[in-house]
């Protein structure tokens, strides 16, 4: 859940399965005190929360996935996708 006085900042371009850059594919985390707002436009993301406890979510238009501050992550296409990702502190 994202803290009710969180402030979107920058937004990335919109991203289709085949541009999605390698860095989002593979661990990374936001700085401290920043938080993601990951907002598919079409198709399905898969989001991973690589720790604490590792979970998984399908992310759609209908449902967005949260980032955490300094949460390890990754996120996957399944089949065709676009979505882009909010930043929030």
């Amino acid at each position: 859940m994202l803290p009710r006085d969180a402030t979107p900042y920058h937004r990335t371009p919109e991203f289709s399965e085949s541009t999605v850059p390698d860095a989002l594919r593979r661990r990374h985390t936001t700085k401290p005190g920043v938080w993601a707002r990951i907002r598919v436009v079409e198709g399905t993301l898969r989001y991973r929360i690589l720790a604490p406890e590792p979970r998984e979510h399908v992310l759609t238009p209908d449902r967005p996935g949260i980032v955490e501050p300094e949460v390890p992550h990754e996120v996957e296409p399944i089949g065709r996708v676009r979505f882009y990702v909010e930043f929030l502190r």
